[in-house]
Formats: C-alpha cells, structure tokens, sequence
C-alpha cells in the first residue's frame, strides 16, 4: 500500500480504539521502552499526542524519563517552513494547543538538534524496515535529517509492522526501534 492508502486505513484503526485501549496500551508501550538500550543517554525529544487523533499517551514515557533524570526536549512547530524549534521541558513550561490540536510549549529554553540524543517519534504506520507514515507535513523527517546521525530514532505504536510501504523517498528516516504493546522491534543495528 502506498502511504496515503496507509493513512486512511490506520486513522480508521485508531477511531475505533476505546479510552481504556489507548490508556492501557500506552502503559504497556512505556513498559517496553525499558528494554530499549538509551538509558544512558541523557536528552530525549519527546512528543506529546494529539488527543483528537488519539496518539499513543506519550504522558507514561514521560513519568519514566522523569524518574530517570533525564532531560526531556519537546517542539513547537511552525506550519510555513515545516520546522520545529526545541525546548527543554521544565516545571515552568506553559503549553498551548496549536491549530492542529498540538500542545505546544508557549516559549523556553531552546536546545540545538546536536544535543539530542533520542527521539521517540509520532507515526501512523510503519513497516518492516523501520519506514514510517506520519501526517505528512515532513516535519519530522526534516527534523530528522538535522539530528546526528548517532540519534537514536523510536517509533511507537499501537500495531504491528506493514510489510512494506510502497511510495518511499530519499527524505525518508528510517526508525532504529518501534516499541508496540507487545515489545520492541529492532530494524538495524543501533548504538
């Protein structure tokens, strides 16, 4: 299937989950981060769901970087150049949601791309090669591409790989990891 195909189908698939099944498969989502082999890296870019379109409940990961020290990175995007601008998530930090249900954080402390060092991505799909669909704006794959190539790239969500998406481009990141309910899925050898 090519990616507009993708889309539909699992926008479709995440209407019909019930509060209780986005709750619970969240939980178990974060759960399994803890067997991912990042504990030791110190800034972690976190996004954070648009409820409206019922994105994995990104609030339990926060809990375990929180208890881990760990300091976390969040974005404001901006719609005109398809870029985000990253801040550090402290106590301080005011949120608003955007025009597309996003919450965003209003100002901060901004941090470079360079110094982070792992990014929990949003997708709607994903395949086999760690190839993501997302909404298709491309801001994380520019994001992506600014990031070292030693950042280490997760995907999470709530079902299994397709076996392959069709319309693949030269922009595209690949994943290193996808953390579902049901474990991690490893697609190249990471750091």
């Amino acid at each position: 299937m090519n990616k507009k195909e993708l889309r539909q189908k699992y926008k479709a698939l995440r209407k019909s989950l019930s509060f209780d099944e986005i709750m619970n498969d969240s939980l178990m989502i974060a759960n399994h981060c803890l067997d991912l082999p990042i504990w030791e890296k110190t800034y972690f870019h976190l996004f954070l769901p648009i409820e409206s379109q019922k994105e994995i409940n990104t609030e339990f990961v926060l809990q375990i970087l929180s208890g881990r020290d760990k300091e976390v990175v969040v974005s404001k995007s901006d719609f005109e150049t398809t870029t985000m601008t990253h801040y550090l998530l402290t106590e301080n930090t005011k949120f608003q949601n955007n025009a597309y249900d996003i919450p965003e954080p209003v100002d901060g402390i901004e941090v470079p791309t360079s110094k982070i060092e792992v990014v929990f991505v949003p997708l709607l799909t994903y395949d086999t090669k760690g190839h993501r669909v997302g909404y298709g704006k491309g801001f994380y794959d520019q994001f992506l591409n600014q990031c070292n190539p030693e950042t280490i790239k997760i995907g999470l969500s709530y079902f299994d790989p397709e076996q392959l998406i069709d319309d693949i481009s030269e922009n595209d990141i690949a994943l290193d990891y996808c953390v579902t309910p049901y474990g991690v899925i490893q697609f190249k050898a990471s750091i």
